[in-house]
């Protein structure tokens, strides 16, 4: 037998693990995601910072950094916006990601030459360890539902033989966990902590960044489920077989913000914000932009990218979980 966590760590991350190769988002993927859908997220989060150079709250010469960042997309929307709004922006600050994978920091190097060419400089970390700078903006979409995690449920855990899911009793570290966030029975992250102390220890100032589905307290359900060609299967779907879907799909669940609010905020790093992607992108100037946007571009080039950007903030707006985080150290 193996512990739930364990095998969800070699699951996404192990040899042949999903995430150890380049994956395809979008159409030709197993999922979508908000950079997939719209330039104007990026574009609306560099608005974000530009906003806070101009105001003083973010040094010109600051890290823009994303963690996780699969090919570069969202990192590239992001410097061309800021390039937009101010083209010295571009040689001041310095942009670099997080990524751990050879194969896909390859990828992103192949990216941003054929998009930027030698205009745009990419700095590489293989891990937040090697970061040391004075200030950092750190972006990711989407990364706390990829740590590996504890299957929980009234006092025991989950571990996996074969294709069978068991219950073991559970260590009291968990059981003290699920009795101070309210939790019967779900999903209890393991990493949070660790990854918020090796933010907080790679700038000396910073804010933090990120988006991802879930709620701000327990769910006392299981969400955990397998993507596979754009279909979703419950882990616990009678007809889901895991031998057929172990490292050849993604697997994720919701995200327990309380649990990342409590991690970020025991590293002395203080919550700025937590709400709706919906509200957030609209605070941030998502509806300026698209105005902008309409009196440059033709009718259906507007019409085509207002129809991309509904489905970045209608769901959210009629109850959707998807949320974004944002903590800073000053």
């Amino acid at each position: 037998m193996m512990r739930f966590r364990d095998y969800m760590q070699e699951w996404l991350y192990g040899e042949e693990g999903y995430y150890r190769h380049f994956r395809g988002i979008g159409k030709e993927g197993d999922f979508y995601t908000a950079v997939s859908t719209s330039a104007f997220f990026g574009a609306t989060i560099a608005e974000e910072i530009w906003r806070g150079i101009e105001a003083g709250r973010i040094p010109r010469d600051a890290w823009l950094i994303e963690i996780g960042a699969h090919r570069g997309y969202l990192l590239a929307d992001m410097i061309q916006w800021l390039y937009t709004r101010d083209p010295a922006l571009v040689e001041a600050m310095r942009f670099a990601t997080v990524e751990r994978q050879p194969e896909v920091r390859r990828a992103q190097r192949d990216y941003f030459d054929e998009r930027f060419g030698s205009g745009v400089r990419l700095e590489q970390f293989a891990s937040l360890d090697e970061v040391r700078v004075p200030y950092a903006y750190f972006v990711s979409n989407e990364i706390f539902d990829a740590f590996a995690c504890d299957l929980y449920k009234e006092g025991r855990r989950a571990e996996v033989a074969g294709e069978a899911i068991l219950w073991v009793e559970a260590e009291e570290e968990l059981r003290e966990f699920a009795g101070r966030h309210g939790l019967n029975q779900g999903e209890i992250a393991s990493g949070y902590e660790a990854f918020a102390g090796r933010v907080a220890s790679a700038a000396e100032a910073l804010e933090f960044v990120s988006f991802d589905y879930g709620e701000k307290y327990p769910r006392n359900d299981f969400s955990i489920r397998v993507y596979r060609g754009h279909r979703t299967w419950p882990l616990f779907d009678e007809d889901l077989r895991l031998s057929e879907v172990y490292k050849k799909a993604d697997i994720t669940y919701d995200v327990n913000f309380a649990h990342v609010i409590e991690a970020f905020e025991a590293e002395g790093m203080k919550l700025r914000h937590y709400e709706t992607q919906a509200r957030a992108l609209v605070r941030m100037g998502l509806i300026e932009l698209l105005e902008e946007y309409a009196r440059q571009a033709s009718q259906e080039a507007y019409l085509r990218q207002a129809d991309r950007i509904k489905t970045l903030i209608a769901p959210t707006m009629m109850g959707d979980r998807f949320k974004l985080v944002q903590f800073e150290k000053r």
